[in-house]
């Protein structure tokens, strides 16, 4: 250990360049309420339409990029013996930057749920998640969404949050307009 100039042991510094090629971890003493766990998040909305029609607007991937804002592009890698999108890879908006993911979807629940898991990312480690439509009685219905995340680059637990829940409740949003204005067309 080295002394500083006034006789105290001089603190020990890591650089980020010192850091391992791929080490994304916080830097030392920095770590405090920045969060690489993922995050499991729940949203809920009433959309006054029945749970068919909902379903078939979020089945139907290749059409995202005309309703959901942040979606760009879709590709679709694989098809499931119906002709459903199983393995589809996106570029979105995100951070106000251009991200790319791909993502499993499991129809076993259809069509009362979708559900899906990142099988890779450039952003995110995992962007797992599902759409449940639960029929109100009134001719409308409940889609809870439901979104785990994690990303590759560590933030504060606060920023992160916020982001999830701000891509939650617009994709809710959109979905409710596509889904509403399907109807009268």
């Amino acid at each position: 250990m080295t002394s500083s100039h006034v006789g105290w042991p001089a603190p020990s510094r890591t650089w980020e360049a010192d850091r391992p090629a791929g080490d994304f971890g916080a830097a030392p003493g920095r770590d405090k309420g920045v969060s690489t766990v993922a995050e499991l998040a729940t949203e809920r909305m009433v959309v006054a339409a029945p749970p068919e029609q909902c379903f078939a607007v979020v089945s139907d991937i290749e059409r995202y990029p005309e309703w959901a804002g942040d979606i760009k592009d879709v590709t679709v890698l694989s098809r499931d013996a119906e002709g459903r999108p199983l393995e589809v890879t996106f570029r979105a908006g995100a951070f106000g930057r251009s991200t790319s993911y791909t993502l499993s979807y499991d129809y076993t629940a259809a069509p009362e749920k979708l559900s899906w898991k990142q099988t890779a990312g450039d952003l995110t480690s995992k962007l797992d998640g599902s759409y449940r439509f639960d029929a109100t009685g009134d001719g409308s219905t409940e889609v809870t969404y439901t979104l785990e995340v994690e990303l590759r680059v560590p933030l504060p637990g606060f920023i992160k949050r916020r982001a999830q829940s701000r891509i939650m409740h617009t994709a809710l949003e959109e979905l409710k307009a596509r889904v509403e204005s399907s109807l009268t067309t």
